[in-house]
């Protein structure tokens, strides 16, 4: 199944002196019960520490924290829809019953292109078995 939404909230971050780590993601709303999806790494390669825990890679948070890593298998932003393949291994930790997520994009322009812009270097960040493949971005 798909789970569909429409995301009047969308972001990208990544500045360094001001951002605790790279950020992208959309929202329903400001809502902080609102579903979102907010992909992130760090500004810096990954760590021995990190590579052990398998968290050398990117991370997804969906809402009430549920938290997975290299868990994004597809991303595909074609016109107004961002679609988003999951690894169904990973719907425990985030909390989700579908393993493909579908956000309608109504949120504003400039935002919604920052998050373009940020997105896939988030998604390359880390280990290369880790990294999704991402259509029309």
């Amino acid at each position: 199944m798909t789970y569909r939404f429409t995301a009047r909230v969308a972001c990208g971050l990544d500045d360094p002196n001001e951002d605790d780590c790279m950020m992208a993601g959309v929202a329903e709303s400001d809502d902080e019960d609102a579903f979102s999806l907010l992909f992130m790494c760090d500004f810096d390669e990954p760590g021995p520490q990190e590579v052990s825990l398998g968290m050398d890679t990117h991370c997804l948070v969906t809402p009430d924290q549920g938290t997975a890593y290299g868990c994004v298998r597809e991303v595909e932003l074609s016109g107004d829809v961002l679609r988003v393949a999951l690894d169904p291994a990973s719907l425990d930790d985030l909390g989700l019953t579908d393993p493909v997520i579908e956000a309608l994009l109504r949120a504003p322009a400039a935002d919604v292109a920052r998050m373009r812009e940020v997105l896939p270097r988030i998604l390359a960040y880390g280990r290369p078995d880790a990294r999704p493949t991402l259509i029309a971005m």
